[in-house]
């Protein structure tokens, strides 16, 4: 890639990672309003490099699949901020359609194949994504995201087993933060690098710095051209940190002020800015407009979310059952 199509790329990573996380802080402030999201809302404040830069490795039409975690996955993959935030106001305007609330973002125009809320159901999914990639000859990857808390279940196992016996086309990726929920890896894990858990499955494995953007970019596209040439799964244990509690009801009381201050000296948002200002690609004014920008569509998205209508009743009842006529869909 060419030097200045390399900044300019830096630069958008940096866009969305500040757009994730200023999206984010405006999701908290409505939620803790008690009338505007109903459900629960898990923030991604913390681990904006993780996804930014393994979408800057991806191709657009490549799947991506996460668990419910997924505004940053949503954003980054282009997916506007207002229905972003409608979705969390259960409106029609909604990414989607307002029925599916935090956990349940879907962007099919964007290969967005969803956010999922029970833990690890995603991945057979996944498999099933790149099995239907290698079925029609095609050259699409799959990103499929989880935390360290989804290693642990048995649809864990089905789903990696069979993506390494039939040589799919996908990337397993933990996003390990070190907690699920409230307990730490290391009390759950009985192999304490997570890395090693895709020896059993005969998958490539390697560890990725998800602090930091650039690192997680450069060490994911080599794998994403090796999978997309020669299908193969791959397990990638990118280490992250999330800066707020598990969800919004999460005081996040298991952890230390020593723990949280030692992250947030690792911000990936601001260890970018400083790697492009440093290099001299990026000016303090420049920064200061990037961010404005953010706040302003985070804060658009929430009076766009205000304003657009609810889902009628009779939504309820969509998507949920085909009405059919001698095995295919009725028109009416």
């Amino acid at each position: 890639m060419h030097k200045s199509s390399v900044v300019e790329q830096e630069l958008g990573m940096l866009s969305q990672m500040l757009l994730i996380r200023r999206f984010e802080e405006r999701a908290a402030q409505q939620y803790q309003r008690g009338d505007r999201i109903g459900g629960f809302c898990h923030l991604y404040i913390g681990q904006e490099a993780v996804v930014a830069g393994s979408v800057a490795a991806t191709r657009p039409d490549d799947y991506l699949i996460t668990a419910y975690r997924d505004h940053g996955h949503a954003l980054a993959r282009g997916t506007s901020a207002d229905s972003c935030m409608a979705e969390l106001f259960g409106k029609a305007t909604g990414c989607s359609k307002g029925l599916g609330g935090s956990m349940h973002y879907f962007d099919k125009e964007r290969s967005m194949m969803g956010g999922h809320a029970i833990i690890g159901q995603h991945l057979p999914l996944a498999t099933g994504f790149a099995f239907a990639s290698k079925y029609r000859n095609e050259d699409r990857v799959t990103l499929c995201y989880m935390g360290d808390g989804a290693i642990n279940i048995g649809a864990f196992h089905e789903a990696l087993n069979m993506a390494g016996l039939y040589k799919l086309p996908v990337i397993f990726i933990c996003e390990n933060n070190f907690f699920s929920m409230g307990t730490h890896a290391h009390r759950s894990n009985p192999l304490k690098e997570i890395v090693n858990r895709g020896k059993g499955y005969d998958m490539p494995s390697v560890v990725i710095d998800g602090m930091d953007a650039r690192a997680v970019r450069d060490g994911l596209r080599p794998i994403v051209e090796t999978v997309r040439t020669t299908p193969q799964p791959y397990w990638v244990e990118i280490r992250t940190y999330r800066y707020r509690g598990h969800s919004m009801s999460d005081p996040g009381l298991y952890r230390t002020k020593e723990e949280l201050d030692k992250y947030k000296d690792l911000d990936p948002i601001a260890k970018l800015a400083k790697q492009l200002t440093d290099e001299g690609t990026l000016t303090q004014e420049k920064y200061d407009a990037m961010d404005t920008e953010a706040k302003d569509i985070a804060t658009a998205s929430v009076k766009f979310a205000e304003e657009s209508p609810e889902p009628p009743l009779e939504a309820l009842y969509d998507y949920t059952f085909v009405n059919t006529v001698n095995g295919q869909p009725a028109t009416a």
